[in-house]
This record gives C-alpha cells, structure tokens and sequence, in this order.
C-alpha cells in the first residue's frame, strides 16, 4: 500500500464528508478498483460474482463512512470492508473459506462501534425510485447476487448492474453531505 496513495484517499474522503461531491466520486472510482482488485483475487474459484461484493462495499463505506476517523488510514478501513462484505458473500453461498490474513493484520481498521440503522437504510432506500430501490433492497439489504435479483425481477444481469449502481449513484448524491 502506497501512503501517498492513502493520503489522497484520505484528502478526497475528507472533501467528501464535507461535501464536495466530485471528491466523493473520485473517492468512489478510486476506491473501487483497489476494492475490485483485493475481492477479484479471492473469489477467482470461490463461485462469487466479485462484483456483487465489490458493490456491496460501496454501499458499506457509503453508510458507514461517519464511522472512519479522519486522523487515520483509508485503505485499511476500506479493506476491512471489502473483507467483510467477502466473508458475507462465502457464508450466503454455504463454503467455509480461510484466507490468511497475518501479513496485513498489522493495518485492519478498529472495529466499528456504530451501526446503521435500519431507519438509516429506510431513509436512503426510500429516496429511490422504485425501479432502483427494489435493486438495491435485494442485493444490499437481502444478500441476493446480481443474478438472483435479475431472474427475480426478470431482467437482464447488465440491467440490475445498471439500476444498482445509478441506486447507489443517487444516495452518495441525496445523503453525501451528511
């Protein structure tokens, strides 16, 4: 991990909180493929869609980002996450999975003492519109995999792609200042 890189992150989350929201979506991109690089490297024959869970994370840091302390690293919180959110995939699909983690035990994120909500989640859910919303409901709040929400909802993969990351899109924008 590069720590001007996590300075960077660090100085876009920062701006975000205090709302500047092409911070925020730098932050986000940026975020993303660390997110989609670590989750791709595990999953490879684990049957999990990486990108369920890398969008499972940015939902994670965006309701959780009040939880990070600004005096301390990024990526480390990021990451515990992103591994959390692996884990969550691993356990839904029924496989006990270990993955060793000493070498980066040293950076792992003090564990959250605040949660969301389940308000916090109504309230951003029903900012939505229904398409959107019945997306983000299945996949972030359900456990479903891009596939099971499309077969469910009779869309395409690509489609339920699209209207969970415009869901996603739209809350950083409407709870981004917060």
């Amino acid at each position: 991990m590069n720590g001007s890189d996590d300075r960077e992150l660090g100085d876009l989350l920062r701006s975000a909180i205090a709302g500047d929201e092409r911070s925020y979506a730098r932050f986000l991109e940026r975020v993303a493929r660390r997110v989609r690089s670590y989750v791709s490297s595990r999953t490879a024959q684990g049957g999990i869609d990486p990108e369920d869970v890398v969008q499972e994370t940015l939902l994670a840091i965006h309701l959780k980002r009040h939880t990070w302390m600004p005096d301390s690293a990024v990526l480390p919180w990021v990451l515990t996450i992103a591994r959390h959110k692996l884990i969550d995939a691993y356990r839904r699909r029924g496989r006990r999975m270990e993955v060793d983690l000493d070498h980066i035990a040293e950076t792992y994120a003090q564990p959250d003492v605040e949660t969301v909500s389940e308000r916090d989640i109504g309230r951003a859910l029903a900012s939505l519109a229904p398409g959107p919303r019945t997306v983000v409901a299945a996949i972030s709040v359900e456990g479903r995999s891009i596939k099971e929400t499309a077969q469910q909802l009779g869309m395409k993969e690509t489609a339920v792609r699209v209207a969970l990351h415009r869901g996603l899109a739209a809350i950083a924008r409407r709870f981004g200042r917060d």
